[in-house]
């Protein structure tokens, strides 16, 4: 599982308020497409988790914001896996126009049944991520050593 993800995202006119501006609820919905990515990217759906009866659900969201989009701005949204645990995902968001830094934000995730019982994340989502943490560091350390 690829732990960060880019995607881009044009601004469209039914996504501004009255001002042009991206209304800031519009973001939340960003990051959602940002995660549906990075899980495509890594190989994955949602569709096949739902097909097995499991349903990603969000526990916490949160945005900081430092400037805002306009109408038809080109953005880049960098989504990034932090944390997996047992029961939870966490992902941490960035979203550009340019290099310039719109907002960033966390989202934390569970998995549910359809009865609504929290479920483990699965385990073949926990080994991919292990697994490509492990790399990260072996992979810190050898430039650390050069």
């Amino acid at each position: 599982m690829l732990r960060e993800h880019e995607i881009e995202i044009r601004v469209r006119y039914p996504e501004c308020d009255p001002m042009g501006l991206l209304h800031h609820s519009r973001v939340f919905v960003y990051f959602e497409m940002g995660r549906t990515e990075l899980l495509r990217a890594s190989g994955g759906n949602y569709r096949q988790l739902e097909e097995q009866g499991l349903f990603v659900v969000v526990v916490e969201a949160r945005c900081r914001y430092y400037r805002p989009a306009r109408y038809d701005d080109l953005l880049r949204l960098r989504t990034r896996v932090t944390r997996m645990s047992g029961y939870k995902i966490e992902h941490e968001y960035h979203l550009f126009r340019g290099e310039e830094l719109l907002c960033r934000g966390q989202v934390t995730l569970a998995v549910v049944d359809r009865t609504g019982q929290v479920r483990p994340i699965p385990e073949a989502w926990q080994l991919e991520f292990s697994k490509e943490a492990g790399e990260s560091a072996n992979l810190r350390s050898e430039v650390q050593s050069e």
